[in-house]
């Protein structure tokens, strides 16, 4: 499983912070950073969801206002 941000489409909520660990606050950039990750286009941030956590990444990305979060299974279709 893994998880696409886009960082850009983030406004600083901050709901999926409190959601799963991997989010943590940029509050420089007013945004949310998610640790770990690599840079998959401009301002599209990817990382593999560790073991355990896929509930808490589905989670923030269900919470995220803005659907900056994009959680996909390991076909690659889009879960959430």
């Amino acid at each position: 499983m893994r998880v696409k941000f886009d960082r850009d489409t983030c406004v600083g909520m901050y709901q999926c912070v409190a959601e799963w660990d991997a989010f943590e606050k940029n509050l420089n950039d007013g945004k949310a950073d998610l640790r770990g990750s690599e840079e998959e286009d401009e301002d599209v941030f990817v990382v593999e969801v560790p073991d355990g956590e896929e509930f808490d990444a589905k989670f923030a990305a269900r919470v995220c206002p803005v659907d900056a979060i994009e959680v996909y299974d390991d076909d690659g279709e889009q879960v959430v």
